[in-house]
């Protein structure tokens, strides 16, 4: 018999009146997994965070922690880690007094504490601001100190509410990687709440992606990011361009594809020939190259945005006006500048 699921979520709802914040939510996550939950404001995934830590109660479903229903558990009495955006460190105690909290709370006898307060600093490497209040922390090691005080409770869930977004890019890059690392060391189950598409990618095992209170899908970041399974999660993740074809022959799960200018590409489907279609293509997969007289989408570039590693382009072609990102390797294109665009078929997706 398989051990029992970290965390489930049964059919779970949370309404406020006649607003469903989570509608009939159902997630499984596996002891030891980092699971992101991914959407804009709104779409129910702090309400879903909340429900877990106890701080919110669902109006109906179930939620089981290691196999038991913990529906009408109080907050206080889950073992659940939980880490703020704004820390919510208290402001007149040292790092070690803040991460000493929950083990007194608990009644941990003091040599014990002493002992997993230092074994903490050590995870998070931080063993020499015991002693600091965080007034004399920077931002990141205000962030470290908040992870600190949630895991030294051995939790069985640690939650983490959007705990980078009010740091700046360079820092949020540096503890991205330290939350991954501290998580893969420690096994603990995670949820990670984000706004944040590249924070998901980078550091989950598997994203859950809401939208409207509703799950819209779920897999690992590879997944999500290459078959989405709509137009909204493939937008959500980046820009994206829009082509309108006509089918002219299918089988064998492949369509041909005609797009403008003598383009005819194979593209994953089964639609009747002569079927008219609109297909999606990441910006990221759309190439500019010279001008061969070769069959092309052929244009001109309009837009020129350069962001150091990347060069995002605005090509117009015909009526239509494409995004391209590109890496900037070599001399970035001026504008008006021809170009033909290169793209795969097996890029596109239907809408």
């Amino acid at each position: 018999m398989s051990a029992p699921a970290a965390v489930e979520m049964r059919r779970v709802s949370r309404h406020y009146g006649s607003v469903a914040a989570v509608d009939d939510l159902d997630l499984t996550i596996a002891e030891g997994e980092f699971v992101a939950l991914l959407g804009s404001s709104g779409c129910g995934k702090t309400t879903t965070l909340r429900m877990m830590a106890g701080l919110e109660q669902p109006s109906s479903g179930d939620i089981v922690v290691k196999g038991r229903r913990v529906n009408d558990v109080p907050v206080h009495a889950r073992n659940v880690g939980m880490v703020f955006q704004n820390h919510a460190l208290f402001p007149h105690r040292t790092a070690f007094e803040n991460i000493a909290f929950g083990l007194k709370y608990r009644k941990v006898p003091k040599p014990e504490i002493a002992r997993r307060v230092a074994r903490a600093l050590e995870v998070v490497r931080l063993p020499h601001v015991a002693d600091r209040l965080p007034s004399q922390l920077s931002g990141g090691q205000q962030q470290r100190i908040a992870v600190a005080r949630a895991i030294v409770i051995e939790p069985d869930l640690l939650l983490f509410d959007e705990p980078l977004s009010a740091l700046d890019a360079g820092l949020r890059d540096e503890l991205r990687v330290e939350l991954k690392r501290i998580q893969k060391s420690l096994g603990i189950t995670t949820v990670f709440v984000t706004h944040d598409q590249q924070e998901a990618l980078s550091m989950a095992d598997r994203i859950v992606v809401m939208h409207g209170g509703r799950k819209r899908q779920e897999g690992t970041p590879e997944d999500i990011y290459r078959a989405p399974n709509s137009e909204f999660v493939m937008r959500f993740f980046g820009r994206v361009n829009s082509l309108p074809g006509t089918v002219t022959s299918a089988g064998g799960g492949t369509m041909q594809v005609a797009l403008a200018e003598g383009v005819s590409l194979p593209v994953p489907g089964d639609a009747a020939p002569g079927t008219k279609l609109s297909l999606l293509l990441r910006a990221e997969r759309l190439r500019l190259v010279p001008d061969d007289g070769t069959p092309a989408l052929r244009g001109h570039v309009t837009g020129v945005d350069y962001l150091g590693m990347m060069v995002r382009y605005d090509v117009a072609c015909g009526g239509e006006t494409f995004q391209a990102i590109q890496p900037a390797e070599d001399a970035v294109l001026p504008i008006g500048t021809p170009v033909a665009l290169s793209l795969r078929g097996e890029d596109l997706v239907l809408s």
